[in-house]
């Protein structure tokens, strides 16, 4: 096997690879390629089983699903550099998709719906409002202005005892509405002071800690 693939593989799926034994469904793989847009972009490898078992893939076929997954089932279309690896006979599509400068690229759902992805660990995951709305706002050319009220400071001090908060908490804690409560996080998410994580596959919010400068 080429040393490349071989050491591509056994790693193992994660945050930038993902492996897919066949393309039967384009909306599928749009899910996948939404998700890397989105994060931090990624690998896929088609004809690879979860368990990194070289299947090849079926036919030519599955290259124009993929192209079809890119192209009529994301918006806007993900962009993506392919190779081909032949391995025993077998033939392994490598995808690699980069990160996008212009997120969000949703993707269609089987109900027509279209939905914008993430990627978190090995997983394809649905990004909440709250970053949809950074996304959008990262594109503005304006910046953003807030006034540090007794709200943004109810949340600082919660994050200086504690490492995450997530959105349900921060307007319990603070006595507002849901929409101030997300207006709040994406205009300090914008700012660079709060960032995003995952725990237990749902959404938490931290302090960003900047290193001081020499």
């Amino acid at each position: 096997m080429n040393s490349y693939l071989k050491q591509l593989i056994a790693g193992g799926e994660n945050q930038h690879l993902d492996f897919k034994f066949e393309i039967s469904d384009s909306r599928k793989i749009a899910r996948t390629l939404s998700a890397f847009a989105n994060t931090d972009g990624g690998v896929l490898l088609v004809g690879v089983k979860d368990n990194g078992k070289i299947a090849g893939i079926r036919s030519d076929e599955e290259y124009y699903m993929l192209e079809a997954a890119a192209h009529l089932y994301c918006k806007p279309e993900v962009g993506f550099n392919v190779r081909q690896w032949q391995v025993d006979g077998k033939t392994v599509l490598e995808a690699r998709i980069k990160k996008s400068t212009t997120p969000p690229h949703y993707a269609r759902s089987e109900e027509g719906k279209w939905l914008a992805y993430i990627r978190v660990g090995d997983e394809n995951m649905l990004a909440n409002s709250i970053m949809i709305k950074v996304w959008r706002r990262l594109k503005r050319p304006k910046g953003t202005l807030i006034r540090y009220s007794e709200k943004e400071k109810i949340l600082f001090d919660y994050l200086q005892e504690n490492e995450t908060i997530t959105l349900s908490k921060f307007r319990q804690i603070a006595g507002i509405n849901l929409n101030t409560a997300v207006t709040i996080l994406v205009n300090l998410i914008v700012l660079d002071l709060i960032g995003f994580t995952f725990r237990d596959k749902k959404i938490v919010y931290t302090l960003i800690k900047k290193t001081p400068e020499p």
